[in-house]
């Protein structure tokens, strides 16, 4: 059928066929598009590419060349995204205007109106929306219904290619001119290779300049400081509360008269209140002052101002009362009562401190004491319902439930302490019965409880209810209740005046007590613990403490064993520790602080640590009768000729300084001889100079003793030049020798001084 003519009468319909939409190109599975390969064409027909009857033998697209060569494992293609999809929601926006003509009016010609080029990329279609301006008289929004938009006769359509920034677009007869678009848009336009021109400025709208000039700029005046209308409504409602007290004890039946001085913000009006208490004896005057300004002076007032007149005007009164003067502590006089400010409210006292800086002192007390009560006696207990039910009934008029504590019982709900108690005998037959004592942490009451014995001629059961035990001899108003504390192995309780003997308890009880120490005094822990040990519930816990102190001398043997064992330094920790202390190469900077180590160790072996007295003479308590002489002290000072280019000069060499105080040391050891202990002194004399031979004894007239000069040595000078040598060639050594395992070693004897 497909190869007939398109003519009348060879037209074929199908009439099975009553679906004609094209089905959807890919699934959302799992919030990820799933492409959808090999679908069906347009009402869910088979495609002809599909059927078999396209299928060549040699079809090179069908082939499968896995079937020849074997499976070969292959890229996975890239998920196939339709173009709808890659560009929903993604917009490019022109920013543009167009002129519109005006005619039949003389104030303008024409108008600039602002528009939005908006492209839709997803399907390739344009509106164009004016942002609307308040109070323009212009329809305004959306110009351009969203479509494509055709740009000539030919069929063709207006496409992003298309678009440029200054750029003139004819749309339904108009002409727009574009002259900016987002970063959007420009990032957009640089990935598929247009580059955006620049943004130009879009010209001013001629009638809205006119109107914007002929528009009058309004000046206002700016109220006076004390605006009473901002005062009120800033103001309004914040009143400064003080209390104050007016003292009139120096007149007769004077008292304290408490009051109540308001200060309204507001205005700077001032009222005292009266503070009625009861049977106070006064009639209940709400107000002492009516709201009013307040002068600080009340008597002064101009000469000329006539007494007849109570009420005073602004004229005459020369300060009123304001905030900084009304403070805790000082005295204001109000119409000639003088008042004394004891407190204020915390409204008060927060204005100051934030609005004026000053902070309010604490209140003054100037009540007396109430005298406490006397307590209310308690009647005694007459026996019905339990002492703190019967409390409750002198307390209130309707009397209420004691208090329980609730953190209590939450915390130890369902936490028992059992103990095994016997009859304190005077019966024999009571010599078989025991008792169970069961206390409840959580409440703090005792439950006794007797197990049944069979044959026994006993009834067993409850014994006591949950109860408070008082111990005996306390007070019946306030008494003392047996707790854990009292209850031990051969402790006596005493139960409604029958006395019972512990003689058992549960291992509960232990574990509570270990738990808890701080509640427990040591006795009672250690009398539990040995009947725990002796009845053999503490097997495991010793086992455990066993094995623990075991762990811990095995633990300390071993680190005493690491602790004499002596590792030695590996070879190749020497080798590279070698390398680090040798080569400079490796590290410039140890380099550098190694040379300064070097250079301040020479320079401290240098300084002599004896101090000598120069020429070796010093104060005796002997009288000497040889008179010393010193010759003509030698310059050894070095100068800069004497000093080589190459000096070198080893620790063991002395310095000038070193080797004058050394001779001088020798010369005041051998003055300490000779005029201590009467030895002669061996030296070379001048010639003109006589002197007896050491053999003979030493003459009448003192002879005197010559101190022969410093020999100075050849090389001394050197000492004073010290360098280290420079020479990247010499020391060399490398770290594939050193640390190399397999080959000879040389180590390097380096120095960091340079051999002579």
């Amino acid at each position: 059928m497909s190869g007939l003519p398109k003519l009348p009468g060879y037209n074929f319909f199908d009439p099975t066929l009553t679906k004609y939409h094209l089905s959807h190109t890919f699934d959302y599975i799992n919030g990820y598009k799933i492409p959808k390969l090999g679908g069906p064409g347009i009402g869910g027909r088979e495609l002809d590419i599909n059927s078999v009857a396209h299928i060549e033998s040699n079809d090179p697209v069908r082939y499968d060349p896995s079937l020849t060569y074997g499976r070969t494992r292959s890229a996975a293609l890239p998920q196939y995204l339709p173009h709808f999809a890659l560009y929903d929601q993604k917009c490019l926006t022109f920013k543009a205007f167009f002129k519109q003509s005006v005619v039949e009016s003389p104030l303008e010609y024409y108008r600039v109106r602002k528009v939005n080029i908006i492209y839709f990329l997803e399907d390739d279609t344009i509106t164009i929306m004016e942002p609307r301006i308040r109070n323009s008289g212009l329809e305004q929004g959306r110009l351009v219904r969203r479509g494509k938009i055709p740009k000539n006769n030919l069929g063709n359509y207006w496409h992003w290619k298309d678009l440029q920034v200054g750029k003139d677009i004819a749309i339904n007869g108009v002409v727009y001119h574009t002259t900016d678009c987002d970063l959007f848009t420009r990032e957009f336009m640089r990935s598929q290779g247009l580059i955006m021109g620049d943004p130009e400025e879009i010209p001013p709208d001629p009638y809205t300049q006119v109107r914007e000039w002929s528009v009058q700029v309004h000046e206002t005046t700016t109220p006076a400081a004390d605006d009473k209308l901002r005062r009120f409504l800033e103001y309004d409602g914040k009143v400064l509360n003080f209390n104050a007290v007016w003292d009139t004890r120096d007149e007769e039946f004077g008292e304290l008269r408490p009051y109540n001085i308001l200060y309204f913000l507001a205005d700077d009006t001032i009222s005292v209140k009266e503070v009625n208490d009861k049977n106070s004896g006064r009639d209940p005057f709400p107000l002492l002052l009516r709201k009013m300004k307040v002068p600080k002076v009340y008597t002064d007032i101009p000469v000329t101002y006539p007494s007849v007149y109570m009420e005073k005007s602004d004229a005459e009164v020369t300060e009123y009362y304001q905030p900084k003067d009304l403070q805790v502590g000082e005295t204001i006089y109000i119409l000639g009562r003088r008042m004394l400010l004891v407190d204020c409210d915390r409204f008060t006292r927060d204005y100051y401190q934030k609005a004026l800086c000053i902070q309010q002192k604490p209140a003054i007390p100037y009540k007396p004491k109430p005298k406490e009560p006397p307590p209310r006696p308690v009647p005694p207990h007459d026996g019905l319902g339990t002492l703190e039910d019967s409390i409750q009934n002198t307390k209130y008029f309707l009397p209420q439930p004691p208090r329980k504590d609730v953190v209590r019982q939450l915390l130890n709900a369902n936490k028992y302490l059992r103990y095994i108690m016997k009859i304190d005998v005077v019966h024999p037959e009571d010599e078989v019965r025991r008792f169970i004592l069961r206390y409840s942490l959580s409440e703090g009451t005792c439950y006794i409880y007797e197990p049944v014995i069979r044959n026994s001629g006993i009834w067993g059961g409850k014994y006591l209810r949950d109860s408070f035990l008082v111990k005996p001899g306390s007070d019946p108003l306030n008494p003392v209740y047996y707790t854990p504390v009292d209850f031990y192995i051969g402790a006596t309780i005493i139960v409604h005046h029958q006395r019972f003997i512990i003689i058992d308890a549960d291992l509960y009880v232990y574990r509570y007590m270990q738990a808890n120490p701080e509640k427990f005094p040591c006795d009672v822990i250690d009398n539990i613990r040995n009947h725990m040990f002796k009845s053999g519930f503490l097997t495991e816990d010793i086992r455990d403490e066993v094995e623990k102190e075991s762990q811990a001398q095995k633990k300390a043997a071993r680190d005493a064993i690491g602790e004499k064992v002596e590792y030695p330094e590996p070879e190749m920790d020497k080798c590279l520790m070698k390398l680090r202390g040798s080569s400079a190469d490796t590290d410039p900077e140890y380099a550098t602080l190694k040379r300064a180590q070097l250079l301040q160790e020479y320079e401290d072996s240098l300084i002599h640590k004896n101090v000598v007295p120069e020429h070796g003479i010093m104060d005796t308590n002997l009288t000497c009768a040889y008179p010393v002489v010193i010759g003509e002290k030698p310059d050894i000072v070095c100068r800069g000729t004497d000093v080589g280019p190459d000096a070198f000069t080893p620790k063991h060499i002395d310095t000038p300084e070193e080797i004058q105080q050394k001779h001088y040391a020798d010369v005041l050891r051998k003055e300490r001889d000779l005029c201590k202990y009467g030895k002669p002194i061996v030296c070379q004399s001048p010639e003109d100079i006589n002197r007896p031979p050491a053999d003979k004894k030493p003459l009448e007239e003192s002879v005197p003793i010559m101190v022969s000069p410093v020999d100075r040595p050849k090389d001394a000078c050197k000492v004073k030049s010290v360098h280290f040598e420079d020479d990247d060639k010499r020391c060399q050594t490398y770290q594939d020798d050193l640390c190399d395992l397999k080959r000879e070693r040389i180590f390097s004897e380096c120095t960091p001084y340079k051999k002579c």
